[in-house]
């Protein structure tokens, strides 16, 4: 590792000891929808937690805890084999409202390649499944839903490779497929196993068109130091700023804490502007 980025990682490290102190019962306040619509993203590690243990039922718990009107969920399906689905997702529709996007060509699975995206309100007017390049089985859900105000937001959740080479090849594919689309309200969001900066970055790749957000550590769960997961917009003010989940069952459930923002549609839905400024 080069000493900056060594650097960089101890005085992380150092910020979020010192920020574990102030986390107390982590005490949960409900969503105003008042303020916006929330969405947010989850990888729930293939619903193990912390504790080793294999548990849906907490998972589904702090989603329901989130509260949130769309949330992607990554590792939500056994990883290699037929990809069962590991959620009770009828339990999950009655108790939060939460209903999945369809999707296409899997038997027992809940998402695609593990991803899942859930909303409270809306139609869905498009589905695409992409399967992501790279030595490991990734890849992304694009999904348009029309909301009940009539406007309509583009949901990417995607879930890149752990090798460098691979996410760089995962975050052109999904630029690539931007551009063969209508122009729209789009939101990036989901576990891009990217934390640094720079030219052979993930992040840079995505930045020309989502901006570059700020970091918000949430992994590991018990000591967030890397901002694994992401939120991002193509549109500037599109979404508020984005915030750990951070409660005790959270920090249990995944190792993994969930992350979550509030978007500001209206003010911008008409404005075709990069998102960068």
């Amino acid at each position: 590792m080069m000493p900056e980025k060594r650097d960089k990682l101890q005085s992380q490290i150092l910020a979020s000891i010192k920020a574990r102190r102030n986390r107390g019962a982590g005490a949960h306040t409900p969503h105003d929808r008042n303020a916006g619509m929330l969405i947010a993203s989850y990888n729930v590690h293939k619903c193990v937690g912390v504790d080793g243990k294999f548990d849906p039922v907490r998972i589904s718990h702090v989603i329901r805890e989130i509260g949130a009107d769309v949330i992607a969920l990554q590792e939500a399906d056994s990883r290699f084999g037929e990809r069962r689905g590991l959620l009770d997702l009828a339990w999950m529709e009655r108790e939060t409202g939460l209903c999945p996007v369809p999707i296409s060509g899997v038997a027992k699975a809940h998402g695609w390649h593990g991803n899942v995206v859930m909303f409270r309100e809306g139609l869905v007017r498009d589905v695409h499944q992409v399967s992501l390049p790279g030595l490991e089985p990734r890849g992304a859900l694009l999904t348009e839903i029309e909301l009940s105000d009539g406007t309509s937001l583009r949901i990417i959740a995607a879930h890149l490779g752990l090798l460098n080479r691979s996410r760089q090849q995962q975050a052109r594919t999904i630029l690539e497929i931007l551009q063969s689309r209508a122009d729209t309200p789009t939101i990036l969001m989901g576990d891009l196993n990217e934390w640094r900066l720079g030219t052979r970055s993930a992040l840079n790749t995505l930045g020309g068109v989502f901006g570059l957000p700020p970091a918000v550590p949430s992994f590991p769960s018990r000591l967030p130091v890397l901002a694994l997961d992401r939120i991002m917009a193509n549109r500037p003010g599109l979404i508020d700023t984005v915030h750990t989940h951070d409660t005790p069952l959270a920090r249990l459930a995944s190792d993994h804490l969930p992350i979550k923002a509030v978007v500001k549609l209206g003010r911008v839905a008409d404005r075709p502007d990069a998102a960068a400024e």
